[in-house]
């Protein structure tokens, strides 16, 4: 018997090396191969994916092979960079290095500029998953991005958004997100 809540999968590999956030790029053929070997062997009675097409492409050919319904749910697109959008990280530290630095000592406190905040961010996670919570012992998929992830688990085990950094999610990885969350000041 599976614990209530969702089962997270980050997207597959994209072949781009940056923070990425709601740049729409495809995935790979690695990509590809990643998800469609993460999922053989399980099953979902639903599934909700980001708009993101390194998410949603997959997500429709596999809800389509199940025979499972699927809802694109805006709001679980990946977090938004803002002027660091599909800049390489390495160019960031060099010309923003103190920003960098504060962003990745207390997200919460120091976004990236123009970004959108971590609270922003949370709410309109939570806002999302809660239009698709699971019902009892109905196992949902939800095919999303890493920093959704990372900032999801912080939330659900207690940790500081400080965390989000070292929290590893490989691409085509599965995390448990119990539901619902717990209470949690924003």
């Amino acid at each position: 018997m599976s614990m209530a809540g969702f089962d997270l999968l980050r997207h597959g590999d994209t072949g781009k090396a940056s923070y990425r956030g709601q740049l729409d790029d495809a995935l790979t053929e690695q990509g590809w191969a990643q998800l469609r070997q993460a999922v053989q062997g399980r099953q979902w009675q639903r599934i909700v994916t980001s708009p993101l097409q390194r998410c949603a492409a997959f997500a429709r050919e596999l809800a389509a092979q199940r025979g499972v319904p699927l809802a694109v749910a805006e709001g679980l697109a990946e977090y938004h960079f803002g002027h660091w959008q599909g800049v390489p990280i390495a160019q960031i530290a060099e010309q923003d290095g103190e920003a960098l630095a504060a962003f990745w000592a207390d997200p919460w406190q120091n976004p990236p500029p123009g970004a959108e905040t971590l609270a922003q961010f949370a709410a309109r996670l939570h806002a999302a998953l809660a239009l698709y919570a699971p019902a009892k012992e109905e196992r949902v998929l939800v095919v999303t991005h890493g920093g959704v992830i990372r900032l999801l688990r912080c939330w659900a085990e207690g940790r500081s958004f400080a965390d989000m950094a070292g929290i590893d999610v490989p691409h085509a990885s599965f995390q448990h997100l119990p539901w619902p969350l717990p209470e949690r000041p924003l």
